[in-house]
């Protein structure tokens, strides 16, 4: 009897552990099969090195490991950008946050917020020759500045101008194609030209510009407040996915801290998305972005992909004085922070 009893326990032990097994199984099946969220991801400019932290992302399993499946396009603008976002055509875009403020003043605006943002200095940057004269940025007095058409730093000009006390009348801008904005300067048919910091002033010292000959005359340090690159996010996907965006934000800043520690290999594989991508242009490019846009020191601060609702306000401020706002909109029109991870999570080194 105590030998039937214990082979019934046995086989009751062993069906129970099987059970176990296969339910375990059956989880983890199902959680594998669980379909990634799809998000159509747009950036409004052609690949750069700014993009990096996007492409370390993918590369290192970071958007894969968050059920995530982003592929990635771009568009000829912020406002086309913004306008695919809006439609629902991508989920998610980088787009610039000045872009994102004047757009939110049209009626018939989608209300479309940031989630996260990726350069906390806005890269707006007057490049010039010191040959020329110019060192500072009131040397620009009397000067000649070319300009793309639709260039954004221009849009902050105005208050950049009266901040540091600089006669508008007095700088001349010469509009030019953006195809020839480093040509016309090394050519010196200019005495500086506007444009991005990590961009126009790299790609000058790689035509052969002598890198002593240029000054890069940066809005933010000029008393410009603006926020640059941020991510935004269609509103009805944020809504109805929370966890997806939420997903995407920890996968960027994964992708960041990579881009950090390993540069030289982000600027690798930013280059190796880019026809006839240049790993050399890019780590230079990279360099200058996480040191003057990325990693600040509001950045070291308070982490990655916040604001400081008052400092974008007054950022608002400035642009109201070359754009009349209808409405004027609030930090909270235009930033949404209940995607970012907690603080902790967001420090760098």
């Amino acid at each position: 009897m105590f030998a039937f009893t214990t082979t019934v326990l046995r086989g009751l032990l062993a069906a129970a552990i099987a059970l176990a097994g296969l339910t375990a199984r059956d989880a983890a099946a199902a959680e594998t099969a669980a379909p990634s969220t799809a998000i159509h991801f747009t950036f409004d400019r052609p690949i750069d090195a700014g993009m990096a932290p996007f492409f370390l992302a993918a590369k290192d399993g970071s958007f894969s490991a968050e059920r995530l499946n982003v592929s990635f396009n771009t568009a000829a603008g912020s406002p086309e950008a913004l306008a695919r976002v809006a439609k629902g055509d991508s989920e998610l875009a980088l787009v610039d946050i000045n872009e994102l403020i004047r757009f939110r003043d049209k009626d018939d605006a989608a209300p479309i917020k940031a989630v996260f943002v990726l350069f906390n200095r806005a890269p707006y940057a007057i490049v010039a020759r010191r040959s020329r004269g110019i060192h500072l940025l009131p040397d620009l007095d009397g000067k000649t500045v070319g300009v793309a058409d639709g260039d954004l730093s221009m849009r902050l000009w105005p208050a950049l101008a009266q901040q540091n006390g600089i006669n508008v009348s007095r700088v001349k801008f010469h509009k030019i194609s953006a195809a020839v904005r480093e040509p016309i300067l090394s050519a010196g048919q200019v005495d500086a030209v506007a444009g991005f910091s990590y961009l126009s002033a790299v790609n000058l010292r790689d035509r052969g510009v002598p890198g002593a000959d240029l000054v890069v005359l940066r809005y933010a340090d000029y008393g410009c407040e603006a926020y640059g690159f941020a991510v935004v996010a269609n509103p009805a996907f944020a809504a109805a996915k929370p966890d997806a965006v939420k997903g995407f934000v920890r996968a960027l800043i994964a992708g960041i801290s990579a881009t950090v520690k390993e540069p030289a290999r982000a600027a690798n594989e930013t280059a190796s998305r880019i026809d006839d991508g240049d790993p050399d242009l890019e780590r230079e490019r990279l360099r200058t972005v996480l040191v003057d846009n990325i990693l600040t020191d509001e950045v070291r601060r308070n982490g990655l992909g916040g604001i400081d609702p008052a400092r974008l306000d007054r950022s608002i401020d400035q642009i109201a004085q070359d754009f009349k706002f209808r409405k004027r909109p609030a930090a909270v029109d235009i930033f949404d922070g209940q995607f970012l991870p907690p603080v902790e999570s967001r420090l760098i080194n």
